[in-house]
């Protein structure tokens, strides 16, 4: 078995207490969004394998300066985790960035911590990253910070989801998606992959067998 939490956005006691409410749970997933408005992470009882969201300290994330039991996973890139193979797409989509290398993405520096982040472009992901996780063969799990098109939230509104990441499925075929940034609960299908939104770590988490990629939700 292993966990799955959505944006945390600085929840850390409620981490703390999903992690202590299941303590046979040796690992957990994350999809993004972890730091708090002050760029902050803090340590837990679990280790976390967690991708990019949009709101990181991404300096942090660059020295790798965060707690051990914090473990970054960077885009196109595939980790064996518990015997799961894990692949992350972490960050939001921007058009006008898409086709920067990532390590020409600017990241000035503004006034707060909040406002550097917000104005970090390191926050997207781009094109070249896309290409790596195509090329992957055999995901079990990939998480991405953005959700595949169809998706309007709350079943309202414009289409925001991104044509990258249903270029993924379609391509890598992983066995299961998990994506974030919406802070809604939903499972769809998409590409012929099953496509699970998270929600607020304050309101429900995944607990997930390894084998059958089985999911049940649990409100927090």
């Amino acid at each position: 078995m292993f966990g799955v939490l959505g944006d945390i956005h600085g929840d850390f006691d409620s981490v703390r207490r999903i992690i202590e409410h299941q303590p046979d749970v040796p690992f957990w997933l994350c999809v993004g969004d972890v730091a708090d408005d002050n760029g902050r992470y803090e340590a837990f009882e679990r280790p976390i394998y967690w991708i990019k969201g949009n709101n990181e300290n991404f300096d942090a994330i660059a020295r790798r300066d965060f707690p051990s039991s914090l473990h970054f996973l960077d885009n196109g890139q595939l980790a064996v985790i518990g015997g799961l193979r894990v692949a992350g797409l972490g960050g939001t989509f921007a058009p006008t960035w898409f086709d920067t290398a990532s390590r020409d993405l600017p990241h000035p520096v503004k006034g707060t911590p909040r406002a550097t982040a917000l104005a970090d472009k390191r926050r997207h992901f781009v094109r070249e990253e896309v290409e790596q996780i195509k090329a992957l063969g055999g995901i079990d799990v990939l998480l991405t910070h953005e959700a595949a098109r169809p998706y309007r939230i709350r079943g309202k509104g414009p289409d925001a989801g991104k044509t990258p990441i249903n270029e993924v499925l379609a391509e890598a075929q992983p066995r299961l998606h998990l994506f974030g940034h919406h802070h809604e609960l939903t499972d769809q299908v998409r590409q012929g992959v099953r496509s699970i939104g998270l929600d607020l770590v304050s309101r429900s988490y995944l607990l997930a067998d390894e084998s059958t990629l089985a999911v049940d939700v649990v409100k927090s």
